[in-house]
């Protein structure tokens, strides 16, 4: 993981992983969004599609794909499904206190 200067006019450090993939090749991925927790040597979901400000890059990870490690964005309000967040709201709806005390005894 390192931070890119994007080609002008734009001028914001991009972060991007050096990702192995299954076939073995050695390929640059951006990842998205204002924040990470990716460390070294963790599994991640690599899509296509090229970041036009920073030449080489022509991938980009997931966020919040399950059993890999690029969690979801916590705090996104807005486009959420690129970010992998869950909606905080309907799961509040979803917990009954009465059913949790249940299933925990």
């Amino acid at each position: 993981m390192a931070k890119i200067a994007p080609k002008k006019p734009n001028s914001a450090n991009r972060s991007y992983a050096r990702v192995i993939l299954s076939t073995y090749q050695r390929v640059n991925c951006h990842i998205p969004g204002e924040t990470h927790n990716l460390h070294k040597f963790s599994i991640v979901l690599v899509r296509g599609g090229r970041v036009p400000d920073i030449p080489g890059v022509k991938f980009k990870l997931i966020h919040g794909a399950r059993g890999y490690g690029l969690d979801g964005l916590a705090k996104r309000k807005s486009s959420r499904s690129r970010y992998g967040t869950k909606d905080f709201k309907r799961l509040r709806l979803d917990l009954i206190p009465g059913d949790f005390l249940e299933t925990v005894f």
